[in-house]
């Protein structure tokens, strides 16, 4: 199985790119995550669109395509996704050939507060709604108080994330399985 990966930060020491990371570290033999920057996507303008989707824009859409299942880590800023992932997720969705439609979903978020990103994980499912991708609703993962959780080098050191992770990922699995038709209802 293939999952594709984004981080909704740009920061070079996220937390929730390293709690991607993590779970690519985490994920089992038989599932690939692959990691995708949405750094060099410009911001929207739909004069630009108009003239042709840029190259990282292409990439990103192929990316998002070519997947079975999307894996987004969203920090959250000031009660919401950062606008970084929602450019993103704007440019990407544009016709034709939307490539989120169908796709399953989870989400992940750590945060240095108490509450762990889980406000930036709902505006996120507000906007996975328009895009017609199908998330995970269960296990949540809301990494609070992250800064204590990963070591200098960004290495995941708690335990009880760790198997958080692997449990989302492992329910991701199941949820494609069953969206696909290979897996029980």
């Amino acid at each position: 199985m293939k999952i594709l990966g984004i981080s909704g930060s740009l920061r070079q020491a996220s937390l929730n790119t390293a709690l991607l990371r993590a779970a690519i570290e985490l994920a089992p033999a038989s599932v690939s995550i692959e990691e995708h920057s949405i750094a060099e996507i410009p911001l929207y303008n739909d004069d630009v669109r108009a003239q042709g989707f840029p190259p990282s824009v292409v990439a990103f859409r192929n990316a998002i395509a070519s997947a079975d299942a999307l894996l987004i880590a969203t920090p959250e800023y000031n009660y919401s996704i950062p606008g970084v992932l929602k450019n993103a997720i704007d440019w990407a969705s544009r016709a034709p050939d939307q490539p989120f439609a169908g796709k399953p979903l989870a989400m992940l978020s750590a945060s240095i507060g108490m509450l762990g990103g889980a406000r930036a994980q709902y505006h996120l499912r507000q906007v996975a709604v328009y895009l017609d991708v199908i998330p995970l609703n269960k296990p949540e993962v809301f990494v609070a108080r992250a800064g204590e959780k990963f070591d200098q080098s960004l290495k995941l050191t708690d335990e009880a994330t760790r198997k958080s992770l692997q449990a989302l990922i492992e329910a991701l699995v199941a949820h494609h399985a069953r969206l696909s038709g290979r897996g029980r209802p």
